[in-house]
């Protein structure tokens, strides 16, 4: 059995198992801005990028416009299956998508061989997920922010999917907390790969809050990694990496 995934940069992620096919929380085509305008953060991609082809269902962790891109969801075919965070159900739901699932936190969804656990995320500002996926011996744990379910039981998971970089505002404080949780992923999940997330691709941003983020740590850091089998990934845009069981 194998896993394959591919980065599309910052949240976006394609998911393969066998012949299951799961696109994550894809900005492709457009800018990504935020209320109230560009002033206050503004993102562009150097290279929009077409959906890729024979998607399963869309899982979206979090209804905020980095993770449900409203631009890039309206290019997609909307007879897709959709399974969504409360707030990214809104948001597929207004742009026509017909079947949606909205998982809370606890809740599971299951596909074929497929299973999808809910997990506590970010509150940002309502509660938004995380996913435990398992698909026969594969397994992938995403959470885009940092944020731990402390309810979640130490199991083995294969493939993390995880910031390692925390970013913080002035008096907000941390809002992506990668390198702050790392280690505890590692001691609950004990996983063989690690694929550093949230922060890559080839992205321009700008405006005022993007001039006062402080970042601490670096995805080139493997010192956490030395005493462990973990290998951490800091994934190229658009290539595909293949891990197996086997």
């Amino acid at each position: 059995m194998t896993i394959k995934a591919t980065y599309y940069g910052a949240n976006g992620w394609l998911i393969e198992f066998d012949k299951i096919r799961i696109l994550i929380d894809p900005w492709l085509n457009g800018d990504l801005t935020f209320p109230p305008g560009d002033w206050l953060i503004k993102g562009e991609l150097r290279k929009e990028l077409d959906p890729p082809d024979n998607i399963n269902f869309l899982l979206l962790t979090q209804g905020q416009p980095d993770h449900a891109h409203p631009p890039t969801l309206q290019k997609i075919n909307k007879s897709i299956s959709v399974v969504a965070s409360h707030a990214a159900s809104k948001v597929v739901s207004r742009l026509g998508f017909k079947k949606v699932t909205t998982l809370k936190p606890g809740d599971c969804f299951t596909y074929k061989s497929l299973n999808i656990k809910a997990t506590s995320g970010a509150s940002v500002p309502n509660l938004e997920n995380g996913y435990i996926i398992d698909n026969d011996l594969d397994s992938i744990y995403i959470e885009p922010h940092g944020y731990l379910d402390k309810k979640i039981k130490p199991r083995n998971i294969n493939v993390l999917i995880t910031p390692v970089i925390d970013f913080s505002l002035p008096f907000a404080g941390k809002f992506i907390r990668g390198k702050t949780v790392l280690p505890e992923l590692l001691k609950l999940f004990n996983p063989s790969t690690v694929l550093a997330s949230t922060t890559g691709g080839d992205i321009t941003f700008t405006g005022v809050i993007n001039n006062l983020i402080k970042v601490d740590g670096s995805v080139d850091d493997n010192k956490i990694f030395n005493d462990l089998n973990t290998n951490l990934i800091n994934p190229e845009p658009l290539k595909q990496y293949i891990f197996s069981n086997s």
